[in-house]
């Protein structure tokens, strides 16, 4: 027979952990974002998450990211260790005037939900043409 004592507040520390994750490893879903080549990219670390779990929106300018963890217990199986965060996630991200969200692209790979919203055509620098009264010519100014 082995004798385990259980600490109240230990165990509230871990439940706030995994409800919250900690600095060093969020609970629910870390995110990396970026631009390349005139578009924003958003990579999401989902493992363990099935295609058919995941859920996309957008609504105005907020994109909804819906996920589900499902627990992998089964009948007459007990769980020794339970430390990856389980049930359903979800993650609003507020997307700037400056994207165009209405051709945002999504793709799934090994646990990474990767969106790629291109950037709008009219937020993209563009140069400026200044005509002159010489010569009906036009010159064109800026970079």
């Amino acid at each position: 027979m082995m004798l385990m004592r259980t600490d109240p507040f230990r165990e509230l520390d871990r439940l706030t952990q995994q409800v919250f994750g900690t600095a060093a490893r969020p609970a629910a879903m870390p995110m990396d974002a970026w631009q390349e080549d005139g578009e924003f990219v958003v990579a999401f670390d989902l493992p363990g998450v099935k295609l058919d779990s995941l859920d996309l929106n957008v609504e105005r300018n907020v994109l909804t990211v819906r996920a589900e963890r499902q627990d992998p217990t089964q009948p007459n199986v007990e769980l020794v260790a339970s430390e990856r965060p389980r049930g359903v996630f979800s993650r609003q991200l507020i997307l700037g005037d400056t994207l165009n969200t209405d051709n945002i692209k999504a793709s799934y790979d090994q646990g990474v939900l990767t969106l790629r919203i291109p950037v709008a055509e009219k937020a993209k620098p563009r140069k400026i043409e200044i005509e002159t009264q010489q010569q009906g010519q036009m010159q064109q100014i800026g970079t």
